[in-house]
C-alpha cells in the first residue's frame, strides 16, 4: 500500500471537510482562511488523486462553481487519510 502524502493546505482543507455529511466549499474555505482561488486549486488536485468526491460533478472546479457544491472524503481512502493526517 503507497503512503499518502499531503501538504500543510491539502492536510488544513481536508481536515476542513465533515467526514459525515461532507461540507460545501465555503464552509471549507471559512475554516481554513484560504483564499478562494487556492481552495478551489487544492480540491481540484485532491478530487484529480481521488481523495475527495464533489457532488455535484464539477470539471474543473473553479473559483465560480466551488462554493455551493458539497465535497466529501471518498471512503476508499478514510482511513489512509485519517492516518496521514496523524503523523502530520
Amino acid at each position: 500500500m503507497k503512503q499518502i502524502k499531503l501538504s500543510g493546505r491539502e492536510l488544513a482543507v481536508l481536515r476542513a471537510i465533515d467526514y459525515a455529511i461532507g461540507s460545501t466549499g465555503t464552509e471549507i474555505r471559512d475554516k481554513t482562511f484560504i483564499e478562494g482561488q487556492d481552495v478551489a486549486d487544492i480540491l481540484n488536485g485532491l478530487c484529480d488523486v481521488g481523495y475527495v468526491e464533489v457532488v455535484p460533478v464539477l470539471e474543473p472546479i473553479t473559483v465560480q462553481n466551488y462554493a455551493d457544491a458539497r465535497f466529501e472524503v471518498n471512503p476508499s481512502y478514510a482511513l489512509q487519510l485519517k492516518e496521514a493526517m496523524r503523523r502530520s
